[in-house]
Parts: structure tokens; sequence; C-alpha cells
């Protein structure tokens, strides 16, 4: 006998009111059951009189007096039978098409699981509302989709299991980042998308303007209206300016004309003066194309913020802010890289959990980090449990025991340099060289959590040249106080480092990174006005989904996957 499923974790609300069906006169509001509410308490919904709204996955006829369709609604994993007469809807083949969607009412029957597949099925009483699907057309047939083929219907790959289980992992992955963070007493900030600065000083930036549409609007102002006036128009009119005011001043030297007829020329004199300066703008304002100074740069001047700006590629340096005010911060939100990257690794839009710390040092730092990734792989096990076991028997047996050891385990500390003696004493020959002052790669990251340690590693104390201006420079004058936490299948999942709280070493850094002091002084400010030591880290989300499902692509595990050349929807 087929066991039943384990319970589901309770739903904020298992019914949600729904409007009754289109065409019907009756306007009423039915409470609709979600089926991981009634597969995760079957005996409970026996005999229940139920409204359940879904797609089917698989429908067939017996005759023209019986269908059977598979329901799916998105809550879980799993289906509902739902079980319709000829005699309560006329025409049952509309109803069995994959992809078309149903509200029906009836009743549930718990079935006997020795002669069933299914535990529980509804016996439709009353068919609500039908969204036909034309089988012929429909992208989501019956057959096996992959996940590459599925990148190019973003709008419908959701309707999929392995897409609607990676959909609500994450949900839950979400409000887990949230949950930790208020119990260790952060607040949450919002940091700005659009940025004047650059974190991690790499230029690789998208850029937020307005000269493009100004530009096509003169453009196509010009060729509704005509040429913009010419260098000839506003000579003419200064023409006029010089005229006016000698007549002016033959008036005055004249010593015959009256108050009155003097100040009737003068107001003629600006008038002109008006004019010129009016023609001037305009010639400005219509000059086609971007704007430029003499020096061949792009001027800013008209530009919306009248400086460059940029999608932010971390809101790090502004949650310091408020580190520095409140203690305890984290913000989570999406990022931008314009690196044209294609590699299963990279994307153009991603979202970052950052907390940063006020009196915290790169100690106090890799304990937060380690206990916020042991939260959420516990997290995962206690609310994810039927998704994840999808993921075990489709794409990585291994996914659950990963998550297991990285949540029982204590993480293993070494400094950088202790790594790289580990790298160049293996027993391995690596793609990337191996030497002291390398970034390291993430062959070198997986070997060190995969083979040598067999669990998550903290390596910390890097070289300054390969990390941020913002890292705090150590004694050594050599390294920074940066850590990275290394997991299993899939390298670094966090980056972080105690931050530099010495005005004139981070100056010094500033300067060395060549990058100008002056888009940063409100982060000097921070240094200026009270400093403290502060740390702090960011973890890429997706990689964590990544971690946690062992998926292979992060275009997978993204809702609307942004890269080079791909920004659907």
């Amino acid at each position: 006998m087929e066991a039943a499923p384990p319970a589901m974790p309770e739903l904020a609300d298992d019914t949600t009111s729904i409007p009754s069906s289109r065409g019907e006169g009756d306007q009423s509001h039915h409470p609709r059951t979600l089926i991981r509410a009634i597969v995760g308490a079957i005996d409970a919904h026996d005999k229940k009189r139920v409204v359940v709204g879904g797609w089917v996955r698989t429908g067939r006829r017996s005759s023209s007096l019986l269908a059977f369709l598979e329901l799916d609604d998105g809550s879980c994993q799993q289906n509902l039978q739902a079980v319709v007469k000829g005699q309560v809807y006329g025409d049952l083949r509309r109803l069995t098409p994959t992809g078309t969607s149903v509200l029906l009412e009836g009743v549930l029957e718990k079935l006997d699981g020795a002669k069933h597949k299914q535990l529980i099925e509804l016996q439709v009483e009353r068919v609500i509302d039908v969204g036909e699907v034309d089988a012929r057309v429909y992208p989501l047939p019956k057959t096996k989709h992959t996940l590459e083929g599925l990148r190019d219907i973003p709008h419908l790959r959701p309707r999929t299991d392995t897409i609607a289980a990676v959909a609500r992992i994450r949900s839950e992955l979400a409000f887990a980042t949230h949950s930790f963070f208020r119990g260790e007493g952060f607040l949450h900030v919002h940091t700005p998308i659009i940025s004047t600065s650059d974190c991690e000083g790499a230029g690789e930036m998208f850029q937020v303007t307005t000269l493009f549409s100004q530009a096509d609007k003169v453009e196509k102002e010009l060729k509704e209206n005509g040429a913009a006036p010419s260098e000839a128009d506003i000579e003419a009119a200064k023409l006029v300016v010089r005229e006016k005011g000698d007549a002016i001043a033959r008036l005055k030297a004249a010593k015959v004309a009256g108050k009155q007829e003097i100040s009737a020329a003068v107001l003629e004199l600006e008038k002109a003066k008006e004019i010129v300066s009016s023609l001037e703008a305009e010639r400005l304002r219509l000059r086609p194309g971007i704007q430029r100074k003499d020096d061949g740069t792009i001027s800013f001047e008209n530009d919306f913020f009248k400086r460059p700006a940029y999608l932010t590629v971390s809101g790090q340096l502004q949650a310091e802010t408020y580190a520095c005010a409140l203690g305890k911060v984290y913000t989570f939100g999406p990022t931008f890289r314009a690196e044209k990257s294609h590699t299963s690794r990279h994307l153009a839009e991603f979202w970052m959990v950052e907390p940063e710390m006020a009196f915290a040092d790169l100690q106090y730092d890799m304990d937060c980090a380690e206990r916020y990734v042991k939260h959420l792989c516990r997290w995962i096990l206690d609310h994810c449990r039927e998704d994840m076991e999808f993921m075990v028997n489709h794409h990585d047996r291994t996914a659950i025991e990963r998550l297991e050891l990285v949540s029982e385990t204590p993480f293993e500390r070494i400094s950088y340099t202790k790594a790289i003696k580990i790298l160049e004493d293996a027993d391995k020959e690596f793609e990337n060289k191996v030497e002291w002052g390398i970034d390291l790669a993430s062959e070198h990251e997986r070997y060190l959590t995969d083979v040598v340690f067999e669990k998550p590693v903290i390596v910390y104390d890097y070289p300054k040249e390969i990390k941020a201006f913002y890292m705090r420079l150590n004694d050594d004058q050599k390294t920074v106080a940066a850590m990275d936490v290394l997991v299993p299948k899939v390298g670094e999942l966090i980056g972080g480092s105690q931050r530099e709280e010495r005005l004139d070493i981070l100056k010094q850094r500033l300067i060395d990174g060549g990058l100008a002091l002056g888009p940063y002084e409100w982060y000097l400010d921070l240094r200026r006005f009270a400093t403290v030591k502060h740390s702090g880290f960011g973890m890429g989300f997706e990689r964590m989904l990544l971690f946690a499902t062992g998926l292979d692509n992060i275009r997978d595990i993204i809702p609307f996957p942004r890269c080079p050349g791909k920004a659907d929807l």
C-alpha cells in the first residue's frame, strides 16, 4: 500500500476567494481549496465539499460519459484527480487537453491506496469555469521538456514541475532570509537601485540616462518643424541688438529725447536681447545627437540626474550608512552587472542579500554568515521536503544530503595563504595555475570543499590586490580582512569583509584603485564623523538556489533571466 504523503507546512490561508464562472449569472465568490492542503490532510478532507482551481496536466475520456483530469494548481508537486461525468458537463472534450484551466466544485472521496494510485479524488458536481487550450499549438504538451528549451517560453515555463518547484523553494528562501535577520535583530532597509557610485570598482555597470531619448526627441522635432536656428540667424539678431544699442546712445548724446522716448528704446533693446538668448538656447537644445563638452566628453547637464548614474551592482555602500546609525541592517534586492558573460553562473540581473553590522569584526562576520547559511539549509529541509525530493529524483540525487551536511556541520576556516599551500601540494593538475596572489577559481574552491574538507570552508585574509577598496587592510600590508564562504558543488556562496574604518587608509585605497575621491566623499564622511569598526557580507540569492536545488544553470532558478542578448518579457 502506498504511504500517505508527509504533512505539508500550513499555509497562511488554504482557501482563496475567487469569482464564479464567466458568462454565468451567479456572481458569488467561491473559497478555493489548495491541492496542497488536500493532500496534506486527506482524512480531514474526506467527504468534504470543495472548490478546486487548476490546470490540466493530463486528461482522458473513458467515453462521452466520463472524463478524468489530473489537476495541478501550483501549490505543491502532487496533482489531484477530478472525475467529471457527462451529465455534469456536456462537452467533455473541452476539459481534457493538457494546459486547460478549470474551476470545479465537488466532493472529495478518499480512495483505497491498495487499489488506486491516488489517495483522494474529486467527484465533480459543477464545472464553474473553463479556460480552453488548442492542443495543436500549446507549447507545453505532455512530452518531456528540456530546461534549455523552456527558457524560450519564460511566460509558460512556471507550469512545469521543475520551474514550479524552484519558484516555491525560492519563495521559502526569501521568507527564511527575512526570518533569520529579524531574529538576529537586523532592520531591513531598501537601498537604491539607481546609484552614482561603483561599489566594486570594476566599471561593468548599466548606465541610466535620458540623453538618448532626448536626442531622439530632438531629431523628431527637427524633422517635423524644420531646422534649428542657424548661426546666421543668431548673428542677425545680435546685429539688431547692436543697432538698438547704438540708437539709444545717439538719443542720449543728442540730449533732445525725452525720458519716455529713451525708456521705450531701452525696452526694445531688452526685447532684442531676449530674442538672441532664445535663439541661442533653441539652437543648443536642437543640436542633433548626444551633446558633448569641448574636450569631447559627454555633457550630462541636460541628463535627468545631471551626472552619470547607473543600475547598482551592490547596495552595500548605502547599507553601511544605516548600519553606522542603526547598528545592524540588511538589504535584499536586485543588482546588475553589464558583464558580457554567457556562462551558466552569470546573469545581468540577479538578487543579493547584504547585511551590514556596526561594532563587528571579521570573526563576527564569519560567524553570522555561517549561521545564516545553516538557517537557510534547515529551512529548506523543513519546509520544502516534497520539492527537494523531486529535485533528488530528477536532477541531483545528492541535493538533500548536501543540505543536511551543511546544516549540521561546523564550517572549516583557513587563511588564503593556507588554502594556496593546500592547492599547491594537491595531487591534481588544475586548469588555472595556483600561486599566491591569484583569485581562487571555481575548480580551486570546489577542490577545497568537495575533496579536501568535504564540507563548507571559509577562506579569509585575501591579497589586497584582488579585493575591493573598502576591505580593511591587515597589519601585514599585503592582505585584507576579507572572507569567502565556499560550499560543495557551487564554490563561493558568500563574500564579505571587515570594512576599512580608517579615513587615511581608505582614501589611499580609493586612489590606488584609480577611483576619484569626489563621488565617494559621502562614504568617507562615515569615517570622518564617528568612525566605527563594521563588517558585512553579500550572498547571491540565485547561487544559494543553485546550491540547494542542484540545477546546473543559473538561468533556470530566476523567474526571468537577463543575460547578453536576452531580456524577454
